[in-house]
Parts: structure tokens; C-alpha cells; sequence
């Protein structure tokens, strides 16, 4: 303990720090203003990235803008906290080298971990790289009809490793992001009703088509329907030739998810009209035979001989 407060120490101390603050202090100072000005500008860039993509998601699209706030949050938060992690790691790096710490160690052990953290949740990165592009392409939504892989349902929730949804029947389907192959949004802006109208052979089909007319803008006028509906009725025509039938296409563009509403009431009203103008809408028919077929009139002429063999024996 005598040492330490000799004249020899505190010169050989004041001599290194002076060294120190002259060497190697300005370069520490200039690491920690870099850590700041680093972390200042990533936030400035993600800032600026998400004006962007509100601004430009508000010109593609009617999206709600809550809805779009939502989304651009959570996709901001994650580019902000991946952003910091790595200036952070970088600086912790820089500075343990500074302080004459070897560095080699950790990093070949950090990426041990890694190898063995990335063997073991493949499936888990997968899953998080492919929802941030899902978010970030504004695939489908919160709210959204879609069908994933082929099972359709209601968008519920939308995260980085899962997308659920319910069907008609209030099934909840849970599916892994990364293994999404396909997705389609029944949805998205608009949506539509495609109506393939049955008619029978003998009908006139112009006067078939004006009917489907007529039925679409009268529901097009009724307030309880005229907000839902986006254009006038689109009929294309003839459509095939069925096998008792022939087939006429049209559609009906509405409001995103109101397509379902919409056609089930022009359905109905289309229906009444054809009865009233005695437009057939054919269905198949069948005829079953049991047994052998009996001629009556053959039946007739066998019970009249019977009887006048039995007059004549009498």
C-alpha cells in the first residue's frame, strides 16, 4: 500500500494517463459520436422510409389509414430495433479492440452460436423473413377474405412467424408464414360477383340479358344496396353452351367483402323477375324404368281374350 502513494507511482500513472488521453481518448470520443450520429441517422432514414410507404400505400389503395398505421408500425419497429442491434454490435466490437481486449474469441464463439441457432430455427427465421415481406407488400390484412394454400376464411391476425384465419363455420386455421405458398385476397380495393345464369334453349337471350339489366340497376337504386355496388352490371354475353342450358355470364363489382350480400340479393330478385316474364331456368331430368315396360294397350287386348276364353269353356 506504500507503493502506491510514492513520488516513482504518480509519475509513472500521470505519465500513462497523459499518453492515454493524448493516444487514444480522441479516437474513443470519435467512436462514441459516430455510436450517436449512427443511431441518429438510421432512425432519420426509417423515419423518411416510412413516409414514403404511407404515402404511397394511401395513392394505391382506399386502405383505412389506421390500417395502414398498424402495419407501417410494426414494420418501422422492426427495421428500428434490427438497425440498432447491429450499430450497437459494431460499436461494442470497435470499443473492446480499443480497450485491448482480443475480440477473436467472442466472435469465433458468437459464431458458433449462430451456426447452431440457425440450424436449429431455420423454420423460425424462414417464417419471420417471409411475414415481414408479407407486411411490408401489404398481401393481405387484418379483415381481408383470403385463401391460403387453398383454405379460405377471415384474416384474424397477421404477425411475423403466423397468419390466422376462421372459416364459415368458425374454424380457426393457423398457418406457418414460411410455408404460405400461395395467397390470394378475395378483397383487396374490390371485389365481385360473377353470375353464370342458366336459361333454357328456347329462350330469347336478348330479352334474357335486358332482364339481368334491369334487375342490376334496380338494386343499384336501392338505398340499401346503391353504396355497396361500385359500376354497372358488366354482362358479357353468351357464355357456353350447356348440357340443358345455355349460359350467361355477367359481374357485379362491389365494396371488398360485400360481393357475397350483393349477389345473393340480385340472385333472388332475378329469380322473381323470370317467373313473372315465364323464363325458364332448366334442371336436369332423369326418367327410371322399373322392371320391364308394359304396353297397355297390349295389357288390354291380352284381358279381353282372357275373357272370352273363359265365356266360351263356360
Amino acid at each position: 500500500m506504500g507503493k502506491i502513494f510514492t513520488t516513482n507511482f504518480w509519475e509513472t500513472f500521470t505519465h500513462s494517463l497523459t499518453n492515454w488521453a493524448v493516444t487514444e481518448l480522441p479516437s474513443l470520443i470519435i467512436l462514441f459520436v459516430l455510436l450517436f450520429v449512427s443511431l441518429r441517422v438510421s432512425s432519420f432514414m426509417i423515419r423518411k422510409l416510412r413516409y414514403f410507404l404511407a404515402k404511397r400505400s394511401s395513392n394505391d389503395s382506399d386502405e383505412p389509414n389506421p390500417e395502414v398505421e398498424k402495419r407501417l408500425n410494426t414494420l418501422m419497429g422492426i427495421l428500428r430495433k434490427g438497425a440498432a442491434m447491429i450499430i450497437w454490435a459494431v460499436f461494442i466490437m470497435i470499443f473492446l479492440k480499443k480497450i485491448n481486449i482480443d475480440i477473436a474469441p467472442i466472435l469465433a464463439g458468437a459464431g458458433i452460436i449462430g451456426l447452431a441457432v440457425g440450424f436449429g430455427a431455420q423454420e423460425l427465421v424462414r417464417d419471420f423473413i417471409t411475414g415481414f415481406f408479407i407486411l411490408l407488400e401489404n398481401q393481405i390484412r387484418t379483415g381481408d377474405v383470403a385463401i391460403l394454400n387453398g383454405t379460405g376464411g377471415l384474416v384474424e391476425k397477421i404477425e411475423l412467424r403466423t397468419i390466422t384465419l376462421r372459416d364459415l363455420s368458425g374454424t380457426v386455421h393457423v398457418f406457418q408464414n414460411g410455408k404460405i405458398n400461395s395467397v390470394s385476397n378475395m378483397t383487396k380495393g374490390w371485389s365481385a360477383m360473377v353470375f353464370d345464369i342458366g336459361v333454357a334453349y328456347k329462350e330469347d337471350l336478348n330479352k334474357v340479358m335486358r332482364i339481368m339489366k334491369e334487375v342490376s340497376e334496380e338494386l343499384r337504386n336501392d338505398p340499401d344496396f346503391k353504396n355497396l355496388i361500385l359500376e354497372p352490371m358488366e354482362l358479357f354475353g353468351l357464355d357456353s353452351f350447356g348440357d340443358s342450358a345455355l349460359i350467361v355470364k355477367g359481374r357485379i363489382k362491389t365494396k371488398p367483402i360485400q360481393q357475397w350480400t350483393v349477389g345473393r340479393e340480385y340472385r333472388k330478385r332475378l329469380k322473381e323477375a323470370f317467373d313473372a316474364e315465364r323464363i325458364e331456368i332448366p334442371f336436369p331430368h332423369r326418367t327410371i324404368y322399373w322392371g320391364e315396360e308394359i304396353d297397355p294397350l297390349k295389357l288390354t287386348m291380352e284381358k279381353a281374350e282372357k275373357g272370352q276364353t273363359e265365356s266360351k269353356s263356360n
